[in-house]
């Protein structure tokens, strides 16, 4: 007969409440599951599978694969989780793959929200989990260069998010800028990433001039030749760390200065927000998206997208801060912190919007 350990007895002595265990287990193993389903999604997205099945009729597996142009057999596996998944429907009998119009809707490029592009964010970050963990152990952070595709997939993100919702949406939260920016008047991106508000906006407003600057050369370099390939000549990008910009800020030089999702991954998000007001003309106006959230995890217990935004705060925003010295805000900092940054840089009126089409981010209209 086999002793016991003393661990296991021990273990064996806890009240477990059996119910509220068997429902962690069910919704663990439901994680598992919905997580590959997200990696697999990523890959649909990536190789244009969800657009090719979009609108087509049922199809098998090596058609699938010859529209795609792409090998059969792993087409085929990833067809078994996407079956699997719930997400393409199956005929056993025919052998054939549909994707449901309604899932089209939410999976493909030209669908109205293509949550797919989100889908990418598990497997991007997994690249880095083994030295997230050395972070975790030793401190520090990763610097930008060891997420060679997150600038692509940011600007994937925010041009569903906040590219296509400029003209419409955010820009006229404040009364008369879009009349402004068509009379032409001096704007500046601070962390711009790739660039695609600016273009957006240096497209939709041509007597306005516009800069971007972001700490990635990777990312001005590539935002530069795309505004050169579009004949853009108002707008310029420039790599630069902002980190000392309360002292190098020109003077009252724009009318408004943005920031889209970017204050809260800066080395020193103070001395950025200190520089934005010295940059803000005094009858100008600076307009922030930054994460939706509460400074206190208590407050964000009901978030729809928490866990994921906690995940992609610890494994990148917060780590490309830390690994500058910085202070390491993560994306989590929330609208408390970041109202309180805002008037400790000097803005005297900070305004938080929201907008409907948009359940992750608050739009802040700050003053001088």
């Amino acid at each position: 007969m086999t002793a016991t350990s003393p661990i296991q007895a021990e273990f064996d002595q806890i009240p477990f409440d059996d119910d509220r265990m068997a429902a962690f287990e069910g919704r663990l193993v439901h994680a598992l599951n919905e997580s590959a389903v997200l990696m697999m999604t990523s890959i649909g997205h990536r190789t244009g599978l969800f657009d090719t099945l979009k609108g087509a009729p049922p199809l098998t597996s090596r058609a699938i694969a010859d529209r795609a142009g792409l090998n059969e057999r792993y087409v085929r596996e990833w067809l078994g989780n996407m079956v699997t998944g719930g997400v393409i429907e199956l005929d056993p009998t025919a052998g054939t793959y549909r994707l449901p119009d309604e899932h089209a809707a939410l999976l493909t490029r030209d669908g109205p929200a293509n949550l797919a592009v989100f889908a990418q964010y598990v497997p991007l970050l997994g690249t880095v989990e083994d030295e997230i963990i050395g972070c975790f152990r030793q401190g520090g952070g990763l610097s930008y260069d060891r997420y060679p595709r997150f600038h692509e997939v940011m600007a994937e993100d925010s041009s569903q998010t906040v590219v296509a919702a400029l003209d419409e949406h955010i820009l006229p939260l404040a009364a008369g800028l879009p009349e402004r920016l068509s009379a032409g008047i001096k704007v500046l991106d601070v962390g711009c990433g790739r660039g695609l508000a600016l273009m957006r906006m240096a497209e939709s407003y041509p007597k306005s001039r516009f800069t971007g600057y972001d700490l990635s050369a990777e990312a001005t370099d590539w935002a530069t030749a795309k505004a050169r390939a579009l004949g853009l000549d108002n707008v310029t990008f420039t790599a630069r760390d902002l980190s000392d910009f309360h002292h190098t800020a020109p003077a009252a030089a724009f009318d408004l200065v943005t920031s889209f999702d970017a204050i809260h991954d800066q080395a020193q998000p103070l001395n950025v927000l200190k520089g934005i007001r010295r940059a803000v003309a005094e009858d100008g106006i600076y307009l922030a998206q930054d994460i939706k959230g509460s400074s206190h995890h208590h407050g964000d217990r009901d978030h729809p997208l928490g866990p994921l935004l906690y995940a992609i705060s610890c494994m990148h925003c917060m780590s490309v801060s830390l690994a500058q010295g910085g202070e390491g805000l993560g994306a989590m900092w929330g609208r408390e912190t970041a109202e309180r940054y805002f008037r400790d840089a000097g803005f005297s009126t900070v305004d938080v919007h929201e907008l409907d089409h948009d359940i992750q981010n608050y739009y802040y209209l700050c003053r001088p």
